[in-house]
């Protein structure tokens, strides 16, 4: 009966199992839940990284400079597309709200 106890914790050792699992890492091993935790903030910052690369690159392409809309009500009255009074009633409302 002891030569065969002997026996399982020596190849126990030898193989790395222990009453936890395989080696140490199966039970979380040596950074546990916090070395968990670090690699999915890590994968989280590397994706969120990407999407704004991604997001800068499709802003910088567009040309960058987005127009208010009170330049474009004085674009589209300098054209003639507007009336004085349409032009007048517009930029109220763009200035009150």
């Amino acid at each position: 009966m002891m030569f065969e106890s002997t026996e399982l914790v020596r190849f126990s050792a030898h193989t790395g199992e222990t009453r936890w699992g395989w080696h140490d890492m199966m039970g979380f091993g040596y950074f546990g839940i916090f070395g968990a935790l670090l690699m999915l903030l890590f994968w989280i910052a590397i994706i969120a990284g990407v999407v704004w690369f991604i997001k800068w690159l499709f802003e910088q392409s567009s040309g960058g400079s987005r127009k208010s809309a009170l330049e474009i009500l004085d674009e589209k009255y300098a054209r003639g597309e507007i009336d004085d009074e349409e032009y007048e009633r517009r930029k109220r409302k763009l200035l009150e709200g």
